[in-house]
């Protein structure tokens, strides 16, 4: 899988499992290109979400909820995720 793709699975799948006003994800994979762990096959994440729903839970029920979103993902395509809740 590509990076696009997986950036577009990463937003549909929390658009349609959360209420969010926007979503944003980034390749952040070139800053960990020299990693000794570097996988070619899985990408580093960081997504930016901006959602009055998310800020009303605390950040673990938060983040917990999106890592049972992104279950798949995670174990497939992705090595690394940052989060931020707007």
């Amino acid at each position: 899988m590509d990076i696009n793709q997986l950036i577009e699975i990463i937003k549909n799948k929390l658009n349609k499992n959360i209420d969010c006003d926007n979503i944003k994800v980034e390749d952040k994979t070139f800053l960990h290109k020299d990693h000794k762990t570097h996988d070619k096959n899985k990408y580093h994440i960081k997504i930016i979400i901006t959602s009055n729903y998310l800020k009303t839970k605390n950040k673990i029920k938060s983040t917990k909820e999106i890592y049972k979103i992104l279950d798949e993902e995670l174990k497939k395509y992705i090595h690394s995720i940052q989060i931020l809740i707007n």
